[in-house]
């Protein structure tokens, strides 16, 4: 496994049970509310969460009436998402392991930053892959500038490995494996912003 992988789950590792008691912000709660609103209006029911962390958003779409399973790298947060009795498995976004066209629906909420440039066309490939047509991709990332390397600022440790991307970068690279039916930008800090889309397979 890739160096940075290692590093990402031993990170999330330690700080597992901190996650698990954090309180999400309200708008990834607003998010999470507009995509499943969607959702139902197309009549979509099958959902897979990658890095799903301690499962908080795969457990609200599971409660919403969902039929959920989720993966993440890191087998603390994946243990943390069985305790709320999701399908939860460790796995990695670059080798799915479902058959094709599993999912009505995929949600991913800053997961994806973690993938180093070059890698991310073998994940998207695998999402499309593993998505039915007329299936809806959900990607949430911070951006604003195209980077990546070590958060030398991060407070987790190891330090965490970060891609940015600026919006019509992203745009174009997403529009390469899906039809961008919604990309948004919200205001987050003096350098980052918050970059949500939502996307078809057709």
């Amino acid at each position: 496994m890739d160096s940075y992988k290692n590093q990402l789950i031993e990170a999330y590792n330690h700080h597992a049970v901190e996650r698990e008691g954090s309180v999400k912000q309200s708008w990834k709660l607003q998010e999470r509310d507009e995509f499943l609103k969607v959702l139902r209006e197309r009549k979509l029911t099958r959902l897979l969460e990658i890095g799903a962390g301690t499962g908080h958003d795969a457990k609200f779409f599971q409660d919403s009436g969902l039929e959920v399973s989720c993966i993440d790298l890191s087998p603390h947060m994946v243990e943390l998402c069985k305790e709320k009795g999701l399908n939860a498995q460790v796995m990695d976004f670059s080798q799915l392991e479902f058959p094709d066209q599993s999912f009505d629906a995929i949600w991913a909420l800053n997961c994806l930053l973690h993938v180093p440039k070059a890698d991310l066309p073998v994940v998207l490939s695998e999402i499309r892959r593993v998505l039915r047509p007329d299936g809806l991709f959900y990607m949430g990332v911070y951006g604003r500038h195209n980077s990546e390397g070590i958060w030398e600022d991060d407070h987790y440790e190891p330090k965490r490995f970060f891609s940015f991307f600026d919006k019509e970068t992203l745009k174009e690279l997403l529009s390469e494996y899906f039809t961008i039916l919604s990309f948004k930008t919200l205001p987050h800090s003096d350098v980052l912003d918050f970059q949500s889309v939502i996307m078809l397979k057709e």
